[in-house]
């Protein structure tokens, strides 16, 4: 179920989404929470596979079908912070001088201030796509430093929407890079991250470089696989 079916799903039971516009924004998030109250399911605003069975009448859970659309391309709706993500492919910043105010507002819901786009913000995208989306989930100190990322949730085998760490420059450097499984490959990971090129993309990274794979911990692991064959994104080596 994506975010759009999900808000058709909450209105026509009578429960308020807000815009029915594919956005998990907080008028969704709240109406997930009062349909779960209404049905006796825990109040946590993020729609799992009860809450999604219950809205379709279903006895079952509900996984093989959140499983089909995440290879069919689509995000189930109980991974809110990678349909945000998603939301925002194409963010770029402004060349020169002036700034994207949506890159400057991306730390506003994590309490994070930046002053330009030019600030290394792989950190601050993935904040903002976990604190907008997951409230109640805890932050890893100084969330700027990609590799600060290796302290959030639990570690988890990489798996769609799983957060990657991944070192930059070398192993050993201070130096790396954040973002969200998106696909993989036989030698690479799809990445969906913020500044990647200067823009949110999905771009390929080497496994080799991967330090770790974490997931919040206020979801349960859904242990998917997204795999690709001749995939024509590039590959970075160097995410600036």
């Amino acid at each position: 179920m994506t975010i759009l079916e999900l808000q058709r799903a909450l209105q026509s039971k009578g429960f308020d989404p807000g815009p029915v516009d594919g956005i998990a924004g907080p008028k969704t998030r709240s109406a997930v929470r009062a349909f779960q109250a209404k049905h006796g399911l825990e109040p946590d605003g993020i729609a799992g596979p009860k809450t999604v069975a219950k809205l379709l009448g279903k006895s079952g859970g509900g996984g093989p079908a959140v499983a089909a659309a995440a290879v069919a391309g689509d995000v189930p709706a109980d991974m809110p912070w990678l349909n945000e993500a998603k939301r925002l492919i194409g963010t770029t910043e402004v060349k020169g001088q002036g700034n994207n105010p949506t890159i400057l507002q991306l730390g506003q819901a994590a309490g994070i201030r930046v002053s330009d786009d030019e600030t290394p913000w792989c950190g601050l995208f993935v904040s903002h796509c976990i604190a907008s989306t997951l409230p109640d989930e805890a932050m890893p100190a100084n969330p700027l430093g990609a590799r600060q990322w290796l302290k959030f949730g639990n570690d988890v085998t990489p798996q769609f929407g799983s957060t990657l760490v991944f070192w930059r420059e070398s192993r050993e450097s201070f130096k790396g890079h954040v973002g969200f499984y998106w696909a993989e490959d036989d030698l690479h990971y799809h990445v969906l991250g913020g500044n990647q090129s200067d823009s949110v993309s999905v771009t390929r990274l080497i496994k080799s470089r991967l330090l770790g794979a974490r997931w919040p911990k206020s979801v349960a692991p859904r242990n998917m696989r997204r795999l690709v064959t001749g995939a024509m994104i590039s590959v970075s080596d160097n995410e600036q």
